[in-house]
């Protein structure tokens, strides 16, 4: 068993170690980490902490399934290179004591909110009906969202936290030293904001809500602050018991310290702030954590995405068109690059993700470790393969023009005999995907184009030689893209990509598409002579 307060890096498997897989990483930061805390004597009888947080205001979206399914990969890595023998746990904590600083737009009967406005989310009225506070329903949409794809994690409400005594001698090292954290503080604040600032926001006994207002006095013997209430009388306050709560930047450090947080990962609109977050988790006599700074999503324009905008896709968005492994793969791959996140990436996301898969049987342990389905997949990718790729399901359903998946078994049947939808399931789903994504993306979009005369001549002899071809002879789809070659060559293409585009814009209204020969081998060479007959008139 490893010990955590003796850990020795020479101990560890070699070929994790050697990965550069960016989960494998940061699994090997934490374990450094570990060793540092040994060699300073720091002791520990915890669990490896991984966190992510949560702001409540909202629904969870699609950055909150990156955040939790990243740090997961994270965590089983760390696993991996230390044969689990270490126990880990992700903690997921919602801010839900923040005050309510804005209304949804989608909540029902929102003038009812307008009294509660700066009351903490957990004393504000649920306008669903259904829990007793704002706060308390969308952490349940939260738990519900999270379990909805098998995440392992602990749920902690900073609510319960604060009043709970959990924070209380974090609190107490605070106020003994305010002065410090208002050293870190002041500067980079703006005059107006310095004159008021303090790291304590007291909530209001009278009003309940969460006051940003200057402390009169502190004392950190008595464990109290006093400041003027809403109506003006000077009230002290123990800052233990719930009583109050720290303003973001101080409790971002706070919690890593209380909690004894080891690794953390927050997007580039926090990197400024990250060593604020680490010199008050400092002062506070805690380790600041692994951190890990992932880059935003881009809209289609390279605008940053933005939920008050509405220019982003919603995790339910993608899982209408895709399945769920191609999400993780697109939050896997490159988290440090600025990714364009918008509805053209899902075919390829879907493609990529089974060409990762059937990689993955061939390939030794450490060119495993650094797959992205080993991370999907927390080490054990399941076998199976469709035998078509998701683009050449899309241009089926738009050559036949298919309403249904059942009309795509028809062709598929002919490509694979013995598939069938109740023995390929993983396909079937596929088929649904597909139909899906043609009705609301393809088929609004398609734009198909006269050919020019030297365009026409050759898509004529394509349609008579795969109509030359005996029904009963088995033509494979390298036969079939053989033959298409040949033809672009005859018909003298100086370059062999344009007549493919022509073949996709002529005759499929897209300027690109699946390996001809594979599409010609599923619809039926008889059957794409007559789809080029008709597009030609």
């Amino acid at each position: 068993m490893i010990d955590p307060n003796n850990i020795n890096l020479k101990d560890l498997d070699p070929e994790h170690i050697k990965a550069k897989a960016w989960p494998i990483e940061e699994a090997r930061n934490i374990l450094k980490r570990l060793f540092i805390e040994s060699k300073r004597g720091i002791k520990r009888d915890g669990p490896v902490v991984f966190e992510t947080g949560y702001g409540p205001s909202g629904l969870p979206h699609i950055g909150t399934f990156g955040e939790v399914v990243r740090t997961t990969m994270v965590r089983h890595a760390f696993e991996a290179i230390t044969d689990g023998q270490i126990p880990t746990v992700i903690l997921c904590v919602s801010d839900d004591m923040d005050g309510m600083r804005k209304i949804p737009a989608t909540v029902p009967d929102a003038q009812m909110l307008e009294a509660h406005m700066q009351k903490p989310l957990t004393t504000v009225p649920d306008p669903f009906g259904t829990h007793a506070s704002y706060g308390d329903h969308m952490n349940a949409r939260l738990k519900s969202f999270l379990d909805g794809f098998g995440f392992d994690y602990e749920f902690r409400s900073a609510t319960a936290l604060y009043k709970s005594g959990a924070f209380d001698e974090y609190l107490l090292r605070a106020l003994d030293k305010f002065d410090d954290i208002m050293a870190v503080m002041l500067p980079t604040l703006g005059e107006e904001r310095r004159a008021t600032y303090s790291p304590f926001l007291p909530i209001s006994p009278t009003s309940g809500r969460v006051l940003y207002v200057p402390m009169t006095s502190v004392d950190a013997k008595a464990g109290t602050i006093t400041f003027a209430d809403d109506d003006g009388t000077e009230v002290t306050l123990p800052v233990t018991g719930g009583n109050v709560k720290l303003q973001w930047k101080p409790d971002f450090g706070m919690r890593w310290a209380a909690l004894g947080v080891d690794f953390e990962m927050f997007g580039k609109d926090h990197q400024d702030n990250a060593p604020i977050y680490s010199k008050i988790c400092k002062i506070l006599g805690g380790e600041p954590p692994v951190q890990y700074v992932y880059e935003l999503f881009l809209d289609e324009k390279g605008e940053k995405i933005s939920k008050t905008k509405g220019n982003g896709i919603s995790v339910e968005d993608w899982l209408k068109y895709a399945p769920q492994e191609s999400l993780s793969l697109f939050q896997f791959l490159r988290p440090r690059v600025a990714k364009k996140l918008y509805f053209d990436v899902i075919p390829k996301m879907v493609d990529e993700y089974y060409q990762h898969l059937a990689a993955y049987e061939g390939q030794d342990e450490k060119a495993r470790l650094n797959n992205p389905v080993w991370h999907i997949h927390s080490g054990k990718p399941p076998r199976y393969i469709p035998p078509l790729t998701y683009q050449l399901l899309l241009n089926l359903v738009s050559a036949a023009n298919a309403s249904s998946k059942d009309i795509l078994w028809g062709f598929i049947t002919r490509y694979a005999p013995d598939a069938t939808p109740e023995a390929n399931p993983e396909l079937d789903r596929l088929c649904d995907y597909a139909v899906r994504y043609y009705r609301d993306f393809v088929a609004p979009t398609k734009a198909y184009r006269e050919p020019t005369e030297q365009e026409r001549t050759a898509l004529c002899d394509l349609a008579n030689r795969l109509r030359a071809i005996d029904a009963s002879e088995v033509t494979d789809g390298e036969a079939l893209q053989t033959i298409t070659f040949s033809v672009g060559k005859d018909h003298e293409f100086e370059n062999l990509r344009d007549w493919f585009t022509a073949i996709y814009e002529v005759t499929m209204g897209q300027s690109q598409g699946p390996r001809f020969g594979s599409f010609v081998a599923i619809y039926g060479p008889a059957e794409t002579a007559d789809m080029i007959d008709v597009r030609l008139g």
